[in-house]
């Protein structure tokens, strides 16, 4: 509290919807200790709800690469006249020289999510970006309003020295939170070869798009060789017509391809999904359901991704769809979305039943398995519905290395 109390200038990273909403919740108890200090909101989240942060006090608003941003309104502050605000964007992609993050003040990593690995075993995870936005135009992504298709690299020599400084602390795994690890392959591939010679008994973790999967499959068993254990990928649905709609180009048929590949090269594919959107039916969410136990894949699915809501934030290109404009309500600034119903009102009420389940089953410590056929069942209550046949387990939990704490925005 003193720190906050003697605080010349307050900044809260906004980089996913979570941490937004968690900062929006902190601000009124920070303030009550400090309420002189100029506030700024910086990182992905901030720009696009910008009016709504503003209205809480924000003096300052930076997204993008809001390095030069940040450090330019801190100099403002600290010398007097300076640089004017209004001189500072809101917005920047300008390319920037980073210098390694200093983690020194941190919490320990072992506080962080740990890798499991098949025996048990837990690894302790550090976590770097190799680079930030994308290319891709995904309509519901919230990486889209801010980046508009463009991306940036950290330089690899910052990458290693970061990883180099969380390896000293204990770290032996790594998660690369890039929105898409391939987004550049020649940097990609280059830093993990590099990061392998460096580190050889460290293992990562990816997070890339099924078209770059697809498209740079001859690289999978390069991912591997160089202590990669699992694969990230979203999804978000197995309907074509919704995987249209979201402009995620990929198929269906595609992510099969993928997954068949992946495990041919001995890697794990993890994949996420939206279940619930305005299109999807009882039916296809059973569909979804019964191609995941097909396919063996009930392990590799953390439950929670069985019971996501699709968010339409400030921004979003979803609103460039007039079916979507038309089912929308007004902008929610508290849950930082745009309000909408299911047309089948039976998809909204499952969707709640199963956070609700998902919740309480993983604190009494179910596998995935028995939560998966929780999920199965209660999806099989709301009628009509086609009896799908319940099918065994075919792989075991301690199969799947898998993270402690679920990949989602």
């Amino acid at each position: 509290m003193a720190a906050i109390r003697d605080a010349d200038l307050l900044a809260f990273y906004l980089p996913m919807h979570t941490a937004t909403r968690k900062a929006i919740q902190l601000l009124r108890p920070v303030r009550k200790v400090n309420s002189r200090a100029p506030l700024c909101f910086f990182g992905l989240y901030a720009p696009m709800n910008a009016e709504y942060l503003r209205s809480l006090g924000a003096d300052m608003i930076l997204g993008g690469e809001f390095e030069e941003g940040l450090v330019s309104w801190t100099k403002q502050w600290a010398d007097g006249p300076g640089v004017r605000s209004h001189q500072i964007p809101t917005i920047s992609l300008a390319r920037q020289r980073f210098l390694p993050p200093d983690r020194s003040s941190l919490p320990s990593l072992e506080r962080y999510a740990r890798l499991t690995m098949p025996d048990g075993k837990q690894r302790i995870t550090g976590y770097t970006e190799a680079s930030r936005g994308c290319k891709h135009l995904c309509r519901h992504c919230p990486v889209v309003p801010v980046y508009q298709g463009q991306f940036r690299i950290v330089q690899p020599e910052v990458v290693l020295a970061d990883i180099d400084a969380q390896v000293e602390m204990g770290a032996q795994h790594i998660t690369f939170g890039d929105p898409d690890f391939y987004n550049g392959i020649g940097h990609a591939l280059a830093l993990v070869k590099a990061l392998h010679e460096r580190h050889p008994g460290l293992s990562y973790d990816v997070t890339i798009k099924i078209e770059h999967l697809l498209r740079y499959s001859n690289h999978l068993e390069k991912l591997r060789e160089t202590g990669c254990l699992l694969v990230t990928s979203a999804v978000e649905s197995v309907d074509d017509r919704v995987l249209r709609l979201l402009d995620k180009g990929h198929t269906r048929e595609d992510f099969l391809a993928v997954l068949q590949r992946c495990r041919a090269a001995g890697l794990v594919l993890s994949p996420t999904f939206i279940p619930f959107n305005p299109w999807t039916t009882l039916e296809g969410y059973r569909e979804l359901l019964q191609l995941l136990a097909d396919e063996e894949l009930v392990d590799q699915v953390a439950p929670v991704q069985l019971a996501i809501r699709l968010l339409i934030p400030s921004g979003s290109r979803l609103l460039e769809l007039a079916e979507v404009r038309n089912r929308v309500g007004e902008f929610d600034p508290q849950a930082l979305s745009y309000r909408w119903n299911h047309p089948d009102p039976r998809m909204d009420t499952l969707q709640q039943q199963l956070l609700r389940f998902i919740s309480d089953a993983e604190r009494r410590g179910l596998s995935r398995q028995e939560i998966f056929w929780g999920i199965w069942d209660r999806a099989q209550a709301h009628p009509p519905s086609v009896e799908f046949p319940r099918m065994p387990p075919r792989l075991s939990r301690a199969a799947i290395p898998y993270l402690t704490e679920p990949w989602y925005c």
